[in-house]
């Protein structure tokens, strides 16, 4: 029987999420110093929270795009101190927290799909991190820009999440959720490449 809870449940689009996005990031490279790949990372406010006007479960997603992807037992060693502890998923098979699902129109080496997950509980956000070449990192920043830039685009998604939110009522987390989304990703995967080469 269900007890009422909803994992998933949303929240109209707060402006200070993006403020508190760009604070947390602007934290990440002084701790990183040192680390190969440094000097051409790439940090990234990303997922829902990211898109203004568009419901969101209030948790922040950001993302660091660095190659190599660097040790697990190093990124912990200089992430812990800043509140992040590294995610291991609700469940065993919890989606993206050690490799992204491959998708997209490119071939590439299956190693590029690993990543590290990590989760700040204080500032209730999730930091993935994943390899420069790894077209999931592409995807997440490509989908942000299109949804901002398309509002029928984020219209659509808005309504998708709204629907697919209602079917966790009860449910112990969210990952059914997530994987729930993938369909529409399908849906519109095309669309949000076409639009990202587009614009060069």
């Amino acid at each position: 029987m269900s007890d009422g809870t909803n994992p998933a449940a949303l929240v109209e689009h707060q402006d200070e999420w993006m403020h508190r996005a760009g604070r947390m990031l602007s934290t990440l490279l002084p701790a990183l110093d040192g680390l190969s790949g440094i000097e051409a990372v790439s940090l990234d406010h990303i997922g829902s929270t990211s898109v203004p006007g568009l419901p969101a479960k209030p948790l922040l997603d950001l993302q660091l795009r660095i190659s190599p992807l660097p040790d697990d037992v190093d990124l912990c060693r200089r992430l812990e101190p800043l509140g992040y502890v590294r995610a291991r998923g609700s469940r065993p098979d919890s989606p993206g927290v050690d490799r992204d699902q491959p998708r997209g129109s490119v071939t590439v080496d299956p190693a590029v799909w690993e990543k590290s997950l990590f989760w700040h509980e204080g500032e209730q956000a999730i930091l993935h991190i994943r390899r420069s070449d790894s077209p999931w990192g592409l995807y997440t920043v490509w989908f942000r820009d299109w949804l901002r830039a398309v509002p029928e685009a984020r219209d659509r998604y808005a309504a998708e999440k709204r629907r697919l939110s209602v079917e966790q009522i009860g449910k112990p987390d969210y990952d059914d959720y997530t994987r729930a989304k993938t369909g529409f990703f399908d849906l519109v995967q095309s669309e949000f490449e076409s639009w990202a080469a587009a614009r060069g």
